[in-house]
């Protein structure tokens, strides 16, 4: 017994030590913090609330080495675009979601999360492979006329909701480089090693990276997810050659319901302004911690939770073209030690998503891990929003993630009591 206490001893001690002493990265040196936002829109700051110093990375968005007033106008620029509210006469539709970016990414303000989901479906042939439902997975919920209105038949059988995701950081998830993440992913255990996929940068015609956008890993790039969100959420299309072309109703034209001739962002400057927002903005910071936060930060390790929700990643240096040379990382975004606790792998936890977007039948159940960053804003978890507690969440986990619920399930009650502290001061 007295080896046994030691060894924990020893094993909770490195546990604190090796999350906060070493970042697995192949970046350079001398990283520093990226800046963080305090998920609070009240917080009181020298200039009128609602401005952009509430949220802005001082992003260098005109490529003077320099972030100054010029680049300040860019992000609110693109910040009105992004809260813009679209209407039939500029392309909204035929079917859609939403209206605006921000209806889907709000809380704590834009940029954040929400509680609005997406639906989709689909249905397994003869060989137990996935198949869209007709016009495709995505069933959008509204539409500019009852008559093309989307719904499934009982032959879908295969369904699903997506939860919003919010966007606080994305600018420096969008530059870690390809090489970083699948290191990390080479270094997990076999059993819990996730899957990572290359997908279509739009905006270059021709590469493809490592997809981290999405919870499919759909998009690799922020420009790509601002298009491919623009066509799905808004029904407006743009100037790349997956975006632009108007989608169905459950496959059928809606031709005869569509005013605006397509692409209706022929130069992409709404997609472009999308991109400019998120790259804008800051990473989810910190809530309050204590004791318990503190002892719960070591036991997330000690469970195996730290092995999938990766707590620390560096962004590829200052000036790397990444996205197939269509961007250049800036000084706000390079170099940066961010926090997500996410590999942005896809793992089988035994949700049963069941629907296929890019990477095949193997995907069909797998799931990017979760960030766990900014989670304290949320109270609709997991992919499909369909857990409402941090510790219904863990139980939830199943398949590559049985390891770490079953050790969860063997932590003392006050144990797992500091744990989902920590989990709610991320």
């Amino acid at each position: 017994m007295k080896y046994l206490k030691v060894s924990l001893l020893f094993l909770f001690a490195a546990a604190i030590i090796v999350p906060f002493g070493f970042t697995r990265s192949v970046e350079g040196q001398a990283a520093a913090e990226a800046p963080t936002h305090d998920m609070n829109a009240t917080t009181p700051t020298a200039t009128p609330p609602g401005s952009v110093s509430d949220v802005f990375n001082q992003v260098d968005y005109d490529g003077d080495l320099d972030s100054d007033a010029d680049d300040v106008a860019r992000f609110g620029e693109a910040r009105d675009a992004f809260e813009e509210v679209e209407g039939v006469a500029d392309g909204l539709g035929p079917v859609y979601n939403t209206q605006s970016c921000r209806e889907c990414h709000q809380n704590p303000e834009t940029g954040g999360g929400s509680q609005i989901t997406e639906f989709r479906a689909g249905h397994l042939n003869a060989f137990g492979n996935f198949v869209d439902a007709p016009g495709g997975s995505l069933i959008n919920q509204r539409a500019v006329a009852a008559a093309i209105n989307e719904r499934i038949s009982t032959a879908e059988t295969e369904t699903t909701r997506r939860v919003s995701l919010q966007l606080f950081g994305d600018g420096f998830v969008e530059a870690i480089a390809n090489g970083t993440l699948t290191a990390n992913v080479a270094a997990q255990p076999s059993a819990q090693r996730g899957t990572l996929i290359n997908v279509a940068v739009f905006e270059d015609g021709a590469t493809l990276r490592v997809g981290r956008f999405g919870h499919k890993d759909q998009q690799a790039s922020l420009v790509s997810f601002s298009a491919d969100a623009y066509l799905n959420e808004m029904g407006i299309t743009s100037n790349f050659a997956q975006t632009n072309t108007e989608n169905t109703s459950n496959g059928n034209s809606v031709a005869a319901f569509d005013t605006v001739a397509d692409p209706e962002d022929p130069d992409n400057e709404d997609v472009e302004n999308f991109a400019a927002f998120m790259r804008g903005l800051r990473a989810p910071g910190r809530g309050p911690q204590n004791a318990s936060t503190n002892a719960g930060s070591v036991l997330f390790d000690v469970i195996g939770c730290a092995v999938c929700h990766t707590r620390n990643f560096t962004t590829a240096a200052v000036g790397t073209l990444i996205n197939g040379g269509a961007f250049t990382v800036p000084f706000g975004l390079g170099n940066k030690v961010i926090h997500p606790f996410s590999d942005f792998a896809l793992h089988n936890i035994g949700t049963g998503d069941g629907i296929v977007q890019n990477g095949g039948q193997a995907t069909r159940n797998q799931v990017r891990t979760a960030v766990l960053w900014g989670v304290r804003t949320k109270n609709e978890l997991m992919h499909d929003a369909e857990e409402h507690t941090i510790n219904d969440s863990i139980l939830r986990h199943a398949g590559q993630a049985t390891t770490a619920r079953n050790n969860f399930n063997g932590l003392s009650n006050t144990n797992k009591t500091n744990l989902i502290a920590f989990v709610l001061s991320l």
